[in-house]
């Protein structure tokens, strides 16, 4: 049904004339996907005050090299030149100074756009750098920096956190929860603070299953956990943490809900406003559709099940999970910005970001629209398996997929591979696909209702200038449209995949979808002729139980000894004889 779509065919016609491009024109990997919002010149004679807001204003980020962080950065860039300077917050990292990490940052092509409308000394001017680390104490700054900072920062955005599910409780505990109580030390000494925006989660309450916005409680005390952990041992934190986390399934949850709780409690003390974004995914619609720089949530799983190496996920098919673009996320950030600002709005100091209380859109309906895509429109390279697979709903038949076509094939691929004198990767690859499982399964079969009741103030508020360049709803969003993006992008800026490699993609897949038939013909009659072999073999054994039942009964009855003895010796009478 997929192919003869009118919508499909549309996109397969704009597929044909990214592969006519020439890639040497393009710019740093750059798919010219962009779609710039315009404005006519009657929507320009219109105030932007969400931009206004933050003129002159001078913002310190932490986790700003992170994909949300980017993101924010680059809109704020852009639409508000005359801010007055963002201070990153950047460690060390891997031998790089902050410099040097930043100077790989900004040459992403996500920043491309902004270059060419601002130029590209505005990163320059604008940016600037601190050496610090949230995970450390006093937030590893030096004596002059920090008062730097307690003297000229106007904003604060915390958004540094570990993402990583999985994550060592002692870790994410200094991390999410002490950075966080540490940031708040350090906005109480700065002198001119207007806004100390927290990003939280909204998956950090997790025992409610309709979320508001409002306060909950913590699920332990933020300030005793934090002193446990500075004096407990990494082995002993680990030994505890099943115990400490309770009915919560991963530390990120925990540590994120003990944070947040840190935040509220300083309310009466400083300008604080928490924000919740849920699953924060590739960009919709600017600078740079279907950008991201990492492979997790759905970007992991359109990949994995492209490549074929994804074939049976445990999840329940008509449940949904709450996602929102980046753009939206960073978009409600700013128009957030405004509210508690500009309008002094000090009532709505917790505001989701979410999009599930006006859009729903399963997992199954996920998983089709990936397929398809990967399938028709955009395959991508050097696919292990023609991409195929379901949703189970039964574990124990899950379990059983798992084995057969994950597993096993990982195991002969890997042998293959060894054979030709290269280091078996397949297995591996299948690891960090149950780690992804392991994460995955609770989220998807389990269901949260989020409530967005600030949203759905403000909205009316924007003028209709602001609403085009802060879109903070989904109306208009085209799925496959969207889906499409994402797959391109990531083929792009995650695979590094040019665009030119996708004919060749099309023909391997085309080859793949004959090897899945033929594999799959072999794997039933294999399956038929072992149910024939147990059958013949079962058919047998029971002919000469009654046979030789048959014969001794007869020999019985007959009163012949020997007789009985050779009949149950030969073992041949047929059951008809019975």
């Amino acid at each position: 049904m997929w192919p003869s779509d009118p919508r499909y065919q549309h996109q397969q016609k704009q597929e044909e004339e990214i592969t006519d491009m020439d890639p040497n024109k393009l710019n740093n990997n750059d798919m010219v996907l962009s779609k710039a919002i315009k404005l006519d010149e009657e929507m320009l004679k219109l105030p932007n005050r969400v931009s206004e807001t933050l003129t002159g204003h001078n913002i310190l980020i932490t986790g700003g090299t992170g994909f949300m962080g980017k993101v924010f950065i680059e809109k704020v860039l852009r639409k508000t030149p005359n801010v007055g300077a963002i201070y990153l917050l950047v460690r060390n990292k891997k031998g790089k100074d902050p410099k040097e990490r930043l100077k790989d940052v900004f040459s992403s092509p996500l920043f491309n756009q902004l270059k060419e409308e601002r130029g590209a000394d505005i990163i320059d001017r604008k940016i600037h750098p601190v050496l610090g680390d949230v995970s450390l104490p006093d937030l590893g700054l030096s004596k002059e920096d920090r008062q730097f900072l307690a003297d000229n920062i106007t904003i604060v955005y915390h958004m540094a956190a570990t993402i990583r599910f999985d994550e060592a409780l002692k870790k994410a505990v200094l991390l999410n929860t002490r950075g966080t109580k540490l940031m708040l030390q350090l906005a109480k000494e700065m002198k001119k603070l207007q806004l100390f925006g927290h990003v939280s989660t909204a998956y950090c309450h997790l025992n409610e299953p309709v979320l508001e916005e409002k306060p909950y409680p913590p699920p332990a005390d933020p300030h005793n956990i934090i002193k446990c952990m500075e004096w407990m041992s990494d082995e002993v934190a680990e030994s505890m943490t099943k115990k400490i986390l309770g009915n919560l399934p991963n530390t990120y949850a925990y540590t994120k809900a003990l944070a947040e709780h840190l935040v509220v409690e300083q309310f009466d003390n400083l300008p604080v406003g928490i924000m919740r974004p849920s699953i924060v995914v590739p960009i919709w619609k600017e600078p740079l559709p279907g950008w991201t720089d990492n492979i997790n949530g759905p970007t992991g799983l359109l990949i994995g099940a492209g490549k074929g190496v994804i074939r049976s996920m445990y999840c329940d098919s008509d449940s949904y999970a709450d996602f929102l673009p980046v753009d939206i996320a960073v978009n409600a950030m700013m128009v957030a910005t405004w509210n508690w600002l500009a309008r002094g709005d000090r009532s709505r100091r917790i505001c989701h970001m979410t999009s599930s209380s006006e859009i729903k859109i399963s997992w199954a309906e996920i998983v089709e629209l990936g397929r398809s895509i990967v399938e028709n429109v955009v395959p991508l390279n050097g696919v292990a398996w023609y991409p195929g697979g379901s949703l189970k709903k039964n574990r124990t038949y899950h379990n059983i997929c798992v084995f057969f076509f994950h597993w096993v094939p990982a195991y002969i691929l890997d042998v293959f591979i060894w054979c030709a004198g290269y280091e078996p990767v397949l297995k591996r690859v299948q690891n960090r696909i149950q780690k992804g499982f392991d994460v995955f399964e609770y989220y998807a079969n389990n269901q949260w209702d989020f409530k967005n009741t600030s949203a759905l103030y403000i909205r009316p508020l924007l003028n209709e200038r602001e609403r085009r360049e802060y879109k903070v709803d989904g109306e208009g969003i085209d799925f496959i449209e969207y889906f499409t993006d994402c797959v391109k992008a990531a083929r792009v800026y995650i695979l590094n995949e040019m665009p030119d490699t996708i004919p060749a993609a099309r023909r391997h897949m085309r080859v793949m979808y004959w090897v899945d038939w033929a594999a799959n013909i072999l794997f039933w009659y294999f399956i038929v002729y072992l149910m024939t072999l147990c059958s013949t073999t079962v058919h047998d054994a029971r002919e000469a139980a009654f046979g030789l039942v048959g014969s001794g009964f007869r020999a019985i009855l007959g009163g012949d000894s020997s007789a009985a003895a050779s009949a149950a010796a030969s073992a041949s009478v047929p059951m008809a004889d019975l």
